[in-house]
């Protein structure tokens, strides 16, 4: 079903993670692209209000997505086709960090964060590929990180992050026989909620989102696999 208002050939983005910090940054920018968007989180409220902010229904979809729940990421993807018609990308966001330090944390804390880091994209892939095979075309956005390049003192964060850096490469080559496309995002440090205290000289989620619609908007030839952003003077 396609919306009123709405215009049948305007292309759709999905996002994990979409109630603040890069995701929202991400809708924002995407809609003043043109694309129409399906916002998923756990926070309805902030979703709610972030899709009434970027037009209403016409323009963008809110809907509650736990990304641990493979029932919750298929609903995610079947509301995108049902009320836009089409699905043309998807961009897993969704993720928490944790203290560095193997005594850190609670071993609650780490399974949360381990479901929510690997599980979580793995499950937006399982649920928006079969659409992007069926249609032959598609693209797959997975935020990982600078910590996903290099082993970081105690960081349990950081070895997710190796895993969504091999998910990616991985579901590149399982889908080079096709026109899906693959991109990895790797920021370096943001200024979101993601950082319990603020942090100077950091990037803007702003400027990750920029990314996104930047990989998004190359010709259908070219697929960006990989996007390195640090902020000026980070050193590694």
């Amino acid at each position: 079903m396609i919306e009123p208002g709405a215009v049948a050939d305007e292309r759709v983005l999905l996002i994990t993670g979409a109630s603040t910090g890069i995701g929202a940054a991400t809708a924002r920018q995407a809609v003043a692209a043109g694309y129409r968007v399906v916002l998923g989180a756990r926070s309805e409220d902030k979703l709610t209000e972030l899709a009434a902010e970027l037009g209403g229904e016409a323009r963008a979809i809110a809907q509650r997505c736990d990304v641990t729940d493979w029932d919750d990421q298929r609903a995610l993807v079947a509301v995108a086709l049902e009320r836009f018609g089409r699905l043309d990308a998807a961009f897993a966001n969704a993720g928490f960090g944790a203290k560095r330090g193997f005594l850190e944390e609670s071993v609650e804390h780490w399974r949360s964060m381990i479901d929510t880091n690997v599980l979580g994209p793995a499950l937006t892939i399982r649920a928006a590929l079969p659409h992007f095979r069926e249609a032959g075309r598609g693209h797959v956005i997975l935020t990982g990180s600078v910590a996903g390049r290099r082993a970081m003192p105690g960081s349990l964060y950081s070895a997710t992050k190796w895993a969504v850096t091999a998910m990616g490469e991985a579901l590149r080559q399982e889908v080079s026989d096709s026109d899906i496309k693959v991109t990895l995002i790797e920021p370096g440090m943001v200024a979101t909620a993601f950082f319990d205290d603020p942090v100077e000289g950091a990037l803007e989620a702003d400027d990750i989102a920029r990314s996104v619609i930047y990989v998004l908007s190359e010709p259908a030839h070219v697929d960006v696999n990989e996007v390195l952003i640090r902020p000026i003077r980070q050193p590694s």
